[in-house]
Order: structure tokens, then C-alpha cells, then sequence
């Protein structure tokens, strides 16, 4: 079966490069799926899973937003941070969930709430991939 290139990179370097057969995330316009042969393509990413299918296995990364970049032989993904599921600090995650959700909680007007919110998002979706390895 045909594949793809996937390289995932991050601020602090690379994360994966890899062959796969199949790659779906979440963009902020909706959920893809990219295949080999993919028309060229350019989507900022949400905080979610990056699925990765090849050999009959599914790996997934995640990924705090970033950019996709599409192309018919590779997909890369530029992202702000990225970690495999055996990366990824459980006990800190939920540290970070915890302080993210008492933020959230507390009603005081210097709380910036949009950066407590997206500290939520991120704790929760790391704790989701590393529990599902």
C-alpha cells in the first residue's frame, strides 16, 4: 500500500518522521484525513490527537495547535508542542489539569481565562493520549 512521509516537528526539534499509510486530525475547520496523493494543503491545527495509521497499528501524537502542511508524498506538521503517548508526564498533566480547573473556578478578575481554558485543553488532551497507550 501506498504511504506518506509524516514529520512532526516542534520549537525543540523533531518529534517523528516516519512512514504511514494514513493521517487524521483535527484542523480548526473540521477533521482530516489525508491519504498519499492528498492535493496540496495548508490548516492550522487545534489541541487534539494526531492519528497516525500504517502496518496496521495506529500511533497518536499530541499536538498543542500548529500548522498542517499537506503534500501529495509528505505531511508535515509544525506544531507548538508535540508528544508521544511514552512522553508524556501523566502525574504533570494532571497537575496542570487540576491548576488550570481552580483557575477556571476561582471568580476573580484577574484570572485571564482564554490562557486557563487553553491550559485545560492541552492537560486533558495529553492525559487522554497517554491514558489510551
Amino acid at each position: 500500500m501506498k504511504t506518506l512521509i509524516v514529520s512532526v516537528v516542534t520549537p525543540d526539534g523533531p518529534v517523528l518522521e516516519d512512514s504511514f499509510e494514513m493521517v487524521s486530525c483535527k484542523a480548526e475547520n473540521g477533521e482530516l484525513g489525508i491519504l498519499p496523493g492528498h492535493i496540496p494543503l495548508v490548516a492550522p491545527l487545534t489541541i487534539s490527537a494526531v492519528r497516525l495509521k500504517g502496518n496496521n497499528d495506529t500511533k497518536q501524537i499530541a499536538v498543542s495547535g500548529g500548522f498542517l502542511e499537506v503534500r501529495p508524498d509528505k505531511v508535515t506538521i509544525l506544531a507548538q508542542s508535540a508528544e508521544q503517548p511514552g512522553d508524556i508526564d501523566v502525574e504533570r498533566a494532571r497537575k496542570a489539569k487540576e491548576r488550570a480547573e481552580s483557575r477556571l473556578q476561582a471568580k476573580q478578575d484577574d484570572i485571564d481565562f482564554r490562557r486557563a481554558e487553553y491550559a485545560l485543553k492541552r492537560a486533558m488532551n495529553r492525559l487522554d493520549i497517554a491514558e489510551r497507550r
